[in-house]
């Protein structure tokens, strides 16, 4: 699968003007994003690509800021030397857990997990908060001997960390044909060999029914549209950990799951991203 990669300059910059493109950019099939100096880098999938303007992303037209778009195609065998070059360094979580890929050297601090990880798409790496969070979530909770399930795994890293961890079972899902190989291939880098990914999307969960986890770091929307799907593969007092959304968005995801009889339990938040878990009745 091929990327366009569009860098969005905003003068002037500030977080506020990032964050509430990025939240649009989102809703508009984006699955990537980068903050930079003068704004930001945006990822979206070839044939998802559509040039940005004012009536398909109102924010452009705020007389506040000005905006300079360019697009450019990324091919699949240009995403490792981008993310290597400029973005991807090794990164440590909750000081336990070094994630880092093969052409990093490792760093001297030590720690008691490590992940490997081929840098093929910007979600996934923990370089991205809402992954970051995610897995902060999992190092604080008892996974030893828990089914899981890795909802729209990307890299795999949230299972890879669950197999750590002691899962018994690790599952992993994604729609992305190219997430579904990277993720197998990752598996292969940790010698994970209790985990499996599936091609496909919630809709295969209507014949499963047995996770004691569910991890999700997708994004609102498919967040609050999969939520039930979730809901009737979780075993009860099961567990579900849902990221990829904004502060401002939490009421729309917490009224879903209080419909669904889940328990809130725990909040998580970096830089306007929040991650949360819940319990199900």
């Amino acid at each position: 699968m091929n990327y366009i990669k569009t860098t969005i300059s905003i003068q002037p910059v500030d977080s506020v003007a990032c964050e509430i493109l990025i939240a649009g950019l989102s809703e508009l099939g984006y699955d990537s994003f980068m903050e930079t100096d003068e704004g930001i880098e945006a990822y979206i999938p070839s044939e998802k690509y559509f040039p940005l303007t004012p009536e398909v992303l109102p924010f452009l037209s705020n007389s506040s800021y000005r905006f300079n778009i360019s697009a450019e195609e990324l091919e699949e065998k240009n995403w490792n030397e981008e993310w290597e070059k400029n973005y991807f360094k090794p990164i440590i979580i909750g000081k336990k857990c070094l994630v880092r890929s093969p052409f990093h050297d490792r760093p001297s601090q030590k720690t008691q997990f490590e992940i490997l990880i081929e840098p093929r798409m910007a979600f996934g790496t923990g370089y991205h908060q809402t992954t970051s969070l995610m897995m902060e979530h999992l190092l604080e909770m008892k996974i030893e001997g828990q089914n899981v399930l890795d909802m729209g795994c990307g890299t795999g890293i949230l299972g890879i960390l669950a197999s750590m961890l002691g899962a018994s079972k690790v599952t992993g899902i994604d729609t992305d044909h190219w997430a579904v190989d990277n993720a197998r291939d990752n598996l292969e880098l940790n010698n994970i060999r209790n985990m499996e990914i599936e091609l496909g999307d919630a809709s295969l969960l209507k014949t499963k029914s047995s996770f004691n986890i569910i991890l999700a770091n997708i994004n609102r929307n498919i967040l609050m549209e999969d939520m039930p799907h979730y809901n009737h593969a979780l075993k009860n007092k099961g567990y579900v950990l849902l990221s990829g959304f904004y502060k401002e968005d939490f009421e729309k995801i917490d009224n879903i799951a209080r419909s669904l009889k889940w328990e809130h339990l725990l909040t998580k938040e970096q830089n306007n991203w929040m991650a949360v878990s819940y319990r199900k009745k």
